[in-house]
């Protein structure tokens, strides 16, 4: 049954982060013509982050539910292997400031949205 839960919520997560990602692109792309940086997929992986440490210090919250949540749609939703390879396009690129900033960002601003996340429920007096 876990397995079930694992995936659902990763087809979940995967149908989400396939659309904020282009949603995100597509509106700063509007914005910003010409632009080359991957700010849909950095705002995917930060969010993903601020969610898992949210689900992390959630209290009563049941394994299961942690497997479909946390493992699930956020493992579905966040996008490592896309922001490597994004990165290896910009480094391909010439883009070394843009590909430097995307892992700076991605990493500082994922740590921090995680840190923040788990902060709010130890907050709310709701931590596991």
């Amino acid at each position: 049954m876990a397995y079930l839960y694992v995936a659902a919520g990763g087809a979940l997560g995967s149908v989400a982060r396939y659309w904020m990602a282009g949603t995100v692109d597509t509106r700063l792309q509007a914005l910003f013509p010409g632009a080359v940086f991957p700010w849909g997929t950095l705002t995917v992986n930060v969010l993903g982050s601020l969610i898992i440490g949210i689900l992390a210090g959630l209290q009563g919250v049941t394994d299961s539910a942690r497997l479909f949540l946390m493992v699930g749609i956020c493992g579905g939703f966040t996008t490592f292997s896309s922001f490597s390879l994004q990165t290896l396009g910009l480094i391909r690129e010439g883009l070394l400031l843009r590909a430097g900033s995307n892992i700076a960002l991605s990493v500082l601003l994922c740590l921090i949205a995680a840190w923040a996340g788990l902060a709010l429920m130890q907050a709310l007096g709701r931590t596991a």
